[in-house]
């Protein structure tokens, strides 16, 4: 079930954007009346998505939006009376995944709420995590307890190629043909020293890179 923030200091928009949403689609909902209150519970609390109004006393959706994103990579559909080509530019600019001007149709927002989860839920399934260590492939970004590491190109697309082929054992060959492509003439020396300086950045997680004695390695979870 998706949790969603509603923040707008209209109450009557949040009821009716609460309301189909936890009726029609069974969504899980909170909601703040500024932008202040809601960076308050995105401290706090997760959401898959927030709806988030722009014209709000004590402190904007633009605000809003900039530092919720400081904090976390949460999706956002931004909510407006205005529909100002700046005011798009500007939320799009801030990483806004979405614009709906108001007056608008519950209906209309629902299908925006669930095309940005669907998108988002795409975009995860090229997210790894083990415990404290995750992998972004996308972005080429690795963190070990929320702390990102620096990776070479290489030690990254290695981590890479043993996570998707987890719990398999890759023999040496294997890795220099597939991380290093067919053009590349060198050694088992080669694999093993990506790994060992691999292991070494992950840290405490070098335990999911195990040898395999006679073959190569795997990455076991």
């Amino acid at each position: 079930m998706a949790k969603l923030l509603i923040v707008d200091d209209e109450a009557k928009i949040r009821e009716v954007v609460k309301e189909y949403a936890m009726l029609m689609h069974e969504f899980e909902v909170e909601e703040a009346e500024n932008g202040y209150i809601a960076l308050q519970l995105v401290n706090k609390n997760e959401y898959d998505l927030i709806v988030l109004d722009i014209m709000m006393p004590v402190m904007d959706g633009f605000t809003a939006c900039r530092e919720i994103k400081k904090i976390k990579n949460i999706p956002i559909i931004m909510l407006s009376a205005r529909d100002e080509e700046y005011d798009k530019l500007h939320g799009f600019d801030l990483g806004v995944d979405d614009y709906v001007v108001k007056p608008f149709s519950p209906k209309e927002l629902m299908a925006r709420i669930n095309a940005v989860l669907k998108r988002n839920s795409e975009k995860e399934h090229n997210k790894y995590v083990f415990e404290g260590l995750e992998v972004d492939i996308d972005a080429r970004d690795v963190f070990v307890d929320k702390q990102k590491i620096t990776l070479t190109p290489k030690e990254f697309d290695l981590l890479v190629y043993l996570i998707r082929n987890k719990n398999t054992a890759i023999n040496r060959e294997v890795l220099l043909e597939k991380v290093w492509n067919y053009s590349y003439f060198g050694d088992d020396r080669t694999v093993d020293t990506h790994v060992k300086m691999l292991r070494h950045n992950l840290k405490e997680y070098r335990k999911f890179i195990i040898t395999v004695r006679g073959t190569g390695y795997k990455f076991e979870v």
